[in-house]
């Protein structure tokens, strides 16, 4: 028998180039902190193990994050909540604990809904008229909405964990998170921030949504320029990001965040992202704000958008610090949550965090 033809040589394939390297990441801002809820519900909770970890991460700060409850976006105003809101004990004794590790401690109060109709959150509240009316009954007017009420009922609360703060040791305090459909209210929140100036003695800040920060009209009366930084990294359409695209993604918007800061004259202002975190599944670079959203697990998506984060905003005069979002949980490796906690993104904040710290 004939041996068999051999197939004619094939031309070597083109060798995919090999990405240069990137840069080496560049200084932290002096607050390199987490971002601290109280989601428990057991006032029995103990949640000084999971602050213990912290300090051998190089972690500095923690923002305790503590909820208030209005029923519905059309509610009067919010208030602690007998059951859901962590006891006035257990934030002194968070407090108290950080500061014996060594943290210096920030304090957030948030406003959540109970029973949320489709598509309100905090950011868009809008309270009953002063006859009683709701958004979308007949003869509501949101012009004529009872503000002053509704800042009545959130000065009582802010107001009291302005103390609270105070008196436990803590050196910032945040008047208010996300409560976009409020900003316009300039007058109701000047009167707020300087009543929290005469109980507070640390520095203040505002968590303006990150859609929303240049609408906030009282900057110049806080310390810090606060971002909650859910920002969208790159198309829905990208399934499977790659860590530059997701580089130059948060680039784009430090560019346009750090545009806007030298405009509006806030350069003795720091930014301070008081919320910036990545669930750790497929997507969360495309819809980061998006906590409802349930696809497969994604380890390394969620490292590298906070890799992404760290090039970015390495060494940027302008930018005072982050508490990344958020220390809760047991997390792990099998964890979908928000939280780095056990999981490769740990490994980001901890190398970022160390550079420049002499830690």
């Amino acid at each position: 028998p004939q041996p068999a033809p051999q197939p004619a040589p094939q031309p070597e394939p083109t060798p995919r180039a090999t990405p240069e390297p990137l840069p080496p990441l560049e200084a932290a801002p002096e607050i390199r902190g987490v971002a601290f809820p109280l989601h428990s519900r057991d006032p029995r909770y103990d949640y000084r193990p999971s602050l213990a970890e912290l300090p051998e991460h190089g972690i500095q700060q923690v923002l305790v994050v503590v909820h208030l409850f209005q029923p519905r976006g059309v509610s009067p105003f919010p208030a602690r909540h007998p059951l859901k809101t962590p006891r006035d004990e257990v934030v002194r004794t968070v407090i108290t604990a950080a500061r014996e590790l060594g943290l210096e401690v920030g304090l957030m109060p948030i406003v959540l809904l109970e029973t949320p109709h489709k598509g309100e959150w905090r950011g868009n509240l809008t309270p009953p008229d002063k006859q009683g009316r709701t958004r979308g009954q007949a003869g509501f007017d949101g012009r004529q909405a009872d503000w002053a009420r509704w800042f009545r009922g959130y000065r009582r609360e802010v107001l009291h964990y302005a103390r609270l703060a105070q008196r436990a040791g803590a050196s910032l305090f945040s008047v208010g998170s996300e409560l976009s459909s409020t900003e316009a209210q300039a007058e109701h929140w000047t009167a707020l921030i300087r009543e929290v100036r005469g109980l507070f003695a640390g520095e203040l800040t505002y968590s303006a949504n990150w859609d929303h920060y240049e609408n906030v009209q009282v900057w110049q009366q806080l310390d810090y320029v606060g971002l909650s930084g859910y920002y969208e990294l790159v198309s829905r359409q990208n399934k499977t990001p790659t860590l530059r695209e997701l580089i130059a993604g948060w680039g784009r918007w430090r560019d346009k965040i750090l545009a806007w800061h030298r405009r509006a004259g806030l350069s003795d202002h720091p930014l301070l992202f008081t919320e910036v975190g990545y669930a750790s599944i497929d997507g969360c670079a495309a819809k980061p704000w998006d906590y409802t959203l349930d696809t497969r697990l994604d380890l390394s998506e969620q490292r590298d958008c906070y890799r992404a984060f760290a090039h970015a905003w390495g060494g940027q005069e302008a930018l005072g610090g982050v508490f990344f979002y958020e220390w809760w949980g047991h997390g792990g490796r099998a964890d979908r949550g928000y939280t780095p906690r056990g999981k490769p993104a740990m490994s980001v904040i901890r190398e970022w965090f160390r550079v420049g710290s002499g830690r």
